[in-house]
């Protein structure tokens, strides 16, 4: 006999959607009773969660205990990763887990891309310049801080998912040749790709694509920067504990590295005092993992949230991990 629909849910961090551009009277509309919270603490789980179906989370954790002390029966996460839910205790207790993927791709990749052009067109300092140098120039332009084109430069994939694909092909529309590392850790014998090892010895850009697990922790260390041309430029946009930050540092400011940008930290929110914040380095740039944010893609999030609750409210499960 299917169970009865779920009735009252609850959402626990609400805020980090950025919710007041977004349409969520579809998704309200899928429960009869809903809590809205900007953020919960861990302390908050247990009275937040009581007398709830079904959650939502984007990061807010959900371990083995918070589980099984909760009548739950559907675990939203409000993105792809689903490393703050115990996924095995889920499935001793019996409650359902589904993710959204694919939403934020375009965001991401274009996020990407613009990292890599602030970089090789060194916008920052071209900025400085037109305000500094421009109107004491004896010529029509400012050529103190030269630039590089994408086209005929090589960029490293490192991840060729949903996202690394979406960054390839925007590089070969810029006339770049793409090259795309082997898992590492596995027997890789798919055309096209190559050791990491020599992707890194190659790449002009290398962009970072994979999921932070035991195998990728600290990929980009100092033993692969050290293999990285000098004029190569890091790009991350995955997560921030597939590079060794202080090795980073370390290269960036013995110029053994043309550049880097991040979107993601090691430790999300960094202290203030973070290296990498604080460097001031002009071929540096750090954006606070804004990647997947557009409003479209923060939009298809959460349509894609209501459609998860409506098929496991038709008896389905949707997107399930």
């Amino acid at each position: 006999m299917p169970e009865p629909p779920c009735s009252k849910g609850v959402i626990l961090d609400l805020d980090s959607l950025h919710p007041d551009d977004l349409r969520l009277n579809g998704l309200l509309g899928t429960l009869p009773g809903w809590e809205l919270h900007g953020h919960t603490r861990p302390a908050q789980l247990p009275e937040r969660l009581a007398g709830c179906d079904l959650v939502i989370t984007n990061k807010c954790p959900l371990d083995a205990d918070t589980l099984a002390a909760s009548r739950l029966r559907l675990v939203c996460v409000a993105a792809t990763g689903t490393n703050n839910v115990d996924l095995e205790a889920a499935r001793r207790l019996g409650i359902r887990v589904c993710n959204v993927t694919a939403y934020a791709t375009p965001s991401v990749a274009e996020h990407t891309l613009a990292l890599i052009l602030s970089l090789t067109r060194r916008l920052r300092e071209q900025t400085h310049g037109a305000r500094e140098r421009w109107p004491q120039s004896e010529q029509f332009c400012v050529l103190d801080y030269p630039v590089t084109e994408l086209s005929g430069r090589t960029l490293g994939i490192v991840g060729y998912g949903e996202l690394g694909q979406a960054v390839a092909r925007l590089g070969e529309a810029f006339g770049m040749r793409v090259r795309i590392a082997r898992r590492p850790g596995e027997v890789d014998t798919r055309p096209g790709r190559v050791p990491l090892a020599e992707l890194l010895e190659s790449a002009d850009v290398l962009s970072l694509h994979c999921p932070l697990t035991p195998q990728t922790r600290g990929l980009i260390d100092a033993g692969a920067l050290q293999r990285m041309q000098p004029h190569a430029l890091l790009i991350n946009t995955a997560r921030g504990g597939l590079v060794d930050e202080t090795a980073l540092l370390e290269a960036l400011r013995a110029h053994r590295l043309g550049g880097a940008a991040l979107d993601v930290l090691a430790q999300e929110p960094p202290p203030a005092d973070h290296p990498l914040l604080t460097a001031g380095l002009p071929n540096l740039i750090v954006t606070p993992h804004v990647a997947w944010a557009a409003r479209e893609a923060r939009q298809r999030l959460v349509d894609e949230l209501q459609a998860n609750i409506e098929a496991f409210q038709a008896g389905n499960i949707r997107n399930s991990v």
